[in-house]
């Protein structure tokens, strides 16, 4: 089992989960089952990845079998950009808690500080970009706070249990906590080494927000994305820092790269459907890297990000 993070409203959030971004539909169901059998509690999904429904198939089988309760799981999604407006949140949930099959979601974020135009949920979901006029961008003008209260209500009525938010920067997270009554316990970024943010995660962590690592081996993520930074990047498995710590620790890259996150502190959620990796990446705090090894690898920090909403519309969050 996972190391537990204790979250700022008591529950506790296992440090390693399963992001099940990018696993194909026909794999998701049976890759959640096994890796609920190999001790994964933690489940980082959401609307946008289009397969809420398969993660629930999974979960109930491994339910029904008796290998887990309801309890036992933290279950994650996110509250895609065309359901912000506070009419839209709760038809989202619904669409989410259905497809899971569940009650209640463990933690709802909101995937990103953007309002698109509202799509019915009968005309395309998920909509992804689509917002009623193929993929030609369309906003709604809808505070963030106007949909974090949306959220608070639905913490109210028991259907959510925590709130957190993901893609935001320093200066919308300390906005919206200047106005939030139930305060996020988790803030998802992208982090890897090369780009730590450091200063987002301090403030962060000061105000006892966990903070969630998304994409933890940097351009690996977006290949399949034909992202083109991550196209010309240098891999970070094959970076020579990276392959000097792993050779010293006789650990892999990837195992380096995960750790220098949980060991600082953050928590992750690595994809991945082969059980040798399942297992070796539940189990990644059984050893520890050097301080030098810590700082040696943070020293990588290029500020270069991956996904970046500037190259989908010029959607300046990180301008």
């Amino acid at each position: 089992m996972a190391t537990l993070l204790k979250l700022n409203n008591g529950l506790k959030l296992p440090q390693v989960g399963l992001g099940v971004w990018k696993i194909p539909n026909e794999l998701t169901a049976e890759t959640v089952y096994n890796a609920i059998k190999q001790g994964y509690r933690l489940f980082d999904g959401a609307e946008d990845y289009g397969n809420e429904k398969e993660v629930g198939q999974g979960v109930r089988r491994a339910i029904d079998e008796g290998l887990v309760k309801r309890e036992d799981l933290f279950i994650v999604s996110k509250l895609w950009n065309n359901y912000h407006h506070p009419d839209n949140v709760g038809k989202a949930l619904d669409r989410t808690l259905s497809d899971l099959g569940l009650d209640y979601l463990d933690l709802f974020y909101i995937h990103f500080p953007i309002a698109f135009k509202f799509v019915p949920l009968e005309e395309k979901y998920p909509p992804a970009f689509y917002c009623g006029d193929g993929n030609n961008f369309h906003y709604e003008d809808v505070p963030l706070l106007d949909t974090y209260r949306a959220l608070e209500r639905l913490v109210d009525a028991g259907r959510i249990k925590s709130l957190g938010v993901s893609n935001f920067n320093g200066a919308l997270l300390q906005d919206l906590l200047r106005g939030a009554r139930i305060k996020p316990v988790a803030l998802q970024i992208e982090h890897h080494p090369y780009l730590v943010q450091q200063k987002l995660i301090e403030y962060a962590q000061s105000e006892d927000i966990v903070v969630v690592a998304y994409s933890s081996f940097g351009p690996q993520s977006f290949l399949e994305l034909k992202v083109n930074k991550a196209l010309t990047a240098v891999s970070l498995f094959e970076h020579d820092v990276i392959k000097k710590i792993a050779q010293a620790h006789n650990r892999s890259a990837g195992e380096v790269l995960l750790r220098w996150a949980t060991q600082r502190g953050l928590a992750i959620i690595p994809k991945s459907s082969k059980p040798e990796r399942l297992s070796s990446n539940l189990h990644i705090n059984s050893f520890d890297l050097t301080k030098e090894d810590l700082e040696t690898i943070s020293s990588l920090d290029l500020g270069l990000r991956f996904n970046d909403p500037w190259d989908w519309d010029k959607i300046p969050i990180f301008a």
